[in-house]
């Protein structure tokens, strides 16, 4: 089968059938290193910075707010959650004092 019969039969472009058989090996690897912020850095700054924003973290250490959104996230961090200052938690159940 030509490449012009294997487009029309799959309805593709001929250049991508000839990029696919150029390309034999998957794109799986990574020829970069996977992680631009070390979790050991990330950890020691949100010890040291609790309240801060994402975008301070990200200017803390030269990368992204995105990039920094999934470092905490691949770390398992989260939102800071104070249940003492939400409304779904009565004021008599919350520490805070009126």
């Amino acid at each position: 089968m030509t490449f012009a019969q294997a487009a029309k039969f799959y309805n593709l472009s001929p250049t991508t059938i000839q990029n696919w058989k150029r390309r034999v090996h998957s794109k799986t690897t990574r020829q970069t290193k996977p992680y631009k912020i070390p979790d050991d850095v990330l950890l020691n700054d949100v010890k040291e910075h609790l309240n801060d924003y994402q975008y301070e973290r990200a200017r803390r250490l030269n990368d992204s707010k995105t990039g920094i959104h999934h470092a905490l996230k691949r770390l398992g961090i989260s939102q800071k959650k104070d249940f003492g200052t939400s409304k779904s938690v009565s004021d008599k159940k919350s520490n805070i004092s009126k």
